[in-house]
C-alpha cells in the first residue's frame, strides 16, 4: 500500500531567526518498483507557492553504495539540507532510495545471513529502480524531462539512465563518478560477493574520508554533524542499529559492480549523453580520486555542454563537510543555467 506523509516546514515564531520567502512543502511515500512485493522510497520538497511544475526546475537525486539518500542529501546541518537549499532556489526536489536501503523496502535476503545469497541491487536491478523513480515523477507532473544528481554509485545510475533515455533527461550532474581503471588492477583471488556489506558508522566515516590526509579529516566533519549523519543513517536500519556495536547494512550489488569496473569493463557507455553535463570531482577523494572523473569526462562526447569542477581540500562525502557550500553552489549555478540551443 502506497503511503503519504506530508507537511510543511513551519515558520518559527521566533523573529530573530531568519525564514525562508515561503514554506517548503515536504511529501514522503511509497511507489511501486514493478516488481512483486518491492517498493520505493521517495521524497519530495518544493515551495509552498510552486503550483505549475517545469522539466527545468524539477530533479531528483539518487545516492551512493552505503548511505540512503536522505541521510545525506536531506541531512540538516546548521539548519539546512542541500535539499532544502535546492527547493528554496525554487526547484521541485526528489530524492529516491534503491530497494535494500533506506524507507525502500529491504529485499528478505537482508535477514538471512549475507553469505547465503547473491548480491542484492546490482546495476541492472538499481537502473530500474531508477526508471520506475523517474516514470513516477514525470507522470505525476505531466512532464517530459527531468534533471538528474547521482552521488558516487548514483552517478553511474544516472549515467546509465541518461544513456539509455536521453529524451528524458534535462541536466545531468555526476558528483564524485567512478570509472573504469586504465590499466585495470591485476585480478585478486576473492570470496563470493555477499548479499549486503555492514558498516559501523566510524567505519564508515573512515572510508568515504579515506584520500584525505589523517591529521585534516577530524576537522573536514565537525563532531556534531558526524552524530546527527549517525545518527540519521541508523534510523534507516532498525535491525542493523539494535545491534552491538550498531551497524547499517547496505546492498552489495555496487561490490559486483565495482569488480566490472575494475576489470575495465564499463557499465554504460558515456557518448551516448546528450544532456547538458557537470562532473564534480574533490581533492581527497580517496574512492573516485580526480583522475577517474577526468577519464570519464573525456568520454561525454554527445553532451552540448559539460563542465568539470574539483573541490578542493574535500573527500568522497563533501556534502557532509565543511566544504559543502561550494557543491551546493556549483550544482545550483549549473541547474539554473538555460539548456543551450542545438
Amino acid at each position: 500500500m502506497t503511503t503519504l506523509l506530508a507537511g510543511i516546514l513551519a515558520l518559527s515564531l521566533d523573529p530573530a531567526v531568519a525564514q525562508p520567502a515561503t514554506p517548503i512543502v515536504v511529501e514522503s511515500y511509497l511507489i511501486p518498483s514493478g516488481d512483486a512485493g518491492i517498493q520505493l522510497y521517495v521524497r519530495n520538497k518544493r515551495p509552498g507557492a510552486m503550483t505549475a511544475f517545469r522539466a527545468d526546475r524539477t530533479v531528483l537525486y539518487v545516492h551512493g553504495t552505503t548511505q540512503a539518500s536522505e541521510t545525506t542529501f536531506d541531512l540538516a546541518l546548521d539548519g539546512k539540507s542541500w535539499m532544502d537549499s535546492l527547493a528554496e532556489h525554487g526547484w521541485d526536489v526528489w530524492l529516491m532510495d534503491v530497494r535494500g536501503y533506506g524507507g525502500s523496502t529491504k529485499p528478505p535476503e537482508m535477514d538471512q545471513p549475507a553469505a547465503e545469497s547473491p548480491p542484492i541491487a546490482p546495476m541492472v536491478v538499481a537502473a530500474r529502480d531508477v526508471r520506475a523513480a523517474v516514470d513516477h515523477i514525470l507522470g505525476k507532473r505531466g512532464l517530459s524531462r527531468i534533471s538528474l544528481i547521482g552521488w558516487s554509485r548514483g552517478a553511474a545510475l544516472v549515467g546509465w539512465y541518461a544513456s539509455e533515455h536521453p529524451d528524458k533527461v534535462h541536466r545531468l550532474v555526476l558528483y564524485a563518478p567512478g570509472w573504469v581503471r586504465t590499466p585495470a588492477p591485476a585480478a585478486a583471488p576473492s570470496a563470493p560477493t555477499p548479499a549486503y556489506q555492514t558498516w559501523t558508522m566510524p567505519q564508515a566515516r573512515a572510508r568515504l574520508q579515506a584520500g584525505a590526509p589523517p591529521e585534516r579529516q577530524a576537522a573536514l566533519m565537525p563532531s556534531a554533524w558526524f552524530d546527527a549523519w549517525a545518527a540519521a543513517t541508523l534510523a534507516t536500519d532498525p535491525v542493523g542499529a539494535a545491534q552491538t556495536p550498531p551497524i547499517v547494512r547496505s546492498p552489495a550489488g555496487a561490490v559486483q559492480d565495482n569488480a566490472e569496473w575494475s576489470a575495465g569493463r564499463a557499465l554504460y557507455d558515456p557518448s551516448r549523453i546528450t544532456a547538458p553535463t557537470l562532473l564534480v570531482t574533490a581533492e581527497w577523494d580517496g574512492i573516485t580520486p580526480p583522475a577517474l572523473g577526468r577519464a570519464l569526462f573525456a568520454r561525454l562526447t554527445s553532451a552540448p555542454a559539460k563542465r568539470f569542477v574539483e573541490i578542493g581540500e574535500a573527500t568522497h562525502l563533501v556534502m557532509l563537510e565543511r566544504n559543502r557550500l561550494q557543491l551546493f553552489r556549483e550544482v545550483q549555478l549549473f541547474l539554473d543555467e538555460p539548456r543551450p540551443e542545438p
